[in-house]
């Protein structure tokens, strides 16, 4: 137990994996988000062409119900290209995390 933590905590322990172990489950993961963010892409496209054929057949229709339903899925798509940004952001840091696994510490960081 760390003596600056109220209780046992994920940094209490020592890994115990080799840096080979631990670059396979790093490019696991990679793979598991790109697998993720294909699946985004998927969804945005599918809630455009939903947005698509909902504008199609209630064109001209003031009704609130109509505005409402176009509205999320608006919300929808804003929402899955953040989530995209996010899987980006988070791909980008963990090949910056692998990337010093392959590192000799000196001609990384002089």
């Amino acid at each position: 137990m760390s003596p600056f933590s109220g209780g046992v905590g994920q940094d209490d322990y020592v890994s115990t994996i080799s840096v080979e172990e631990l670059k396979a489950a790093i490019s696991a993961a990679m793979n598991q988000l790109r697998e993720g963010q294909a699946a985004i892409t998927a969804a945005g496209e599918r809630i455009e062409q939903a947005q698509q054929a909902l504008g199609a057949v209630t064109r001209g229709s003031a009704h609130a119900s109509v505005t409402a339903a176009q509205a999320a899925l608006a919300q929808a798509g804003q929402e899955l290209e953040q989530s995209m940004a996010a899987t980006a952001a988070a791909a980008q840091q963990a090949e910056s995390y692998a990337a010093t696994l392959l590192c000799p510490v000196s001609s990384c960081w002089g």
